[in-house]
């Protein structure tokens, strides 16, 4: 297709002659937490789920990086915990070439992409390891939430991009 977006487009010109590569994937810290089991499997409340993610990423060497990405599950019945598991599943990246504004793209955007079905598929695991019914996380828009963090510098605005959500039932 001749037509790109303009973020993409620019990203694009900028990676001819980048390098890019998977070095590793791997786990950095699980916890899972169920307080108020067995009790809580004969609770007959709705339970409410709270979706925490956030990103990091830390320069380890001229051309790697290590990016992770935490997430956070939280299950409650009224005002008792259910389970809480949080995941920090990383990957280390070789980028090597990329111009600033393309580097800052590919590590906003692709490493997490690559990094977040490992983190689903272990918080799955985790939450039915602990008796309850696999909860998968919806797949995420990296690029959509990388377009909100431009906006977001561009008007002066500070912190990271919220990624918090209330997913609802369970």
């Amino acid at each position: 297709m001749a037509e790109e977006t303009a973020g993409n487009g620019a990203a694009a010109e900028a990676t001819q002659g980048a390098q890019f590569a998977v070095q590793r994937i791997y786990l950095k810290d699980v916890s899972f937490e169920s307080p108020n089991a067995p009790q809580i499997f004969a609770d007959p409340g709705s339970p409410q789920l709270q979706l925490n993610m956030g990103q990091t990423v830390n320069k380890v060497g001229e051309d790697l990086f290590d990016v992770q990405l935490t997430v956070t599950l939280t299950c409650k019945i009224e005002d008792r915990n259910v389970y809480l598991v949080e995941v920090k599943q990383a990957g280390l990246f070789l980028a090597k070439g990329f111009e600033e504004r393309a580097l800052d793209y590919v590590l906003a955007t692709q490493c997490p992409a690559i990094i977040f079905p490992y983190a689903r598929q272990v918080v799955s695991d985790l939450i039915q390891s602990g008796g309850f019914a696999p909860f998968y996380i919806q797949p995420l828009n990296f690029d959509a939430l990388y377009q909100e963090q431009l906006r977001r510098r561009a008007q002066g605005q500070q912190g990271e991009i919220d990624l918090t959500a209330n997913v609802g039932n369970a």
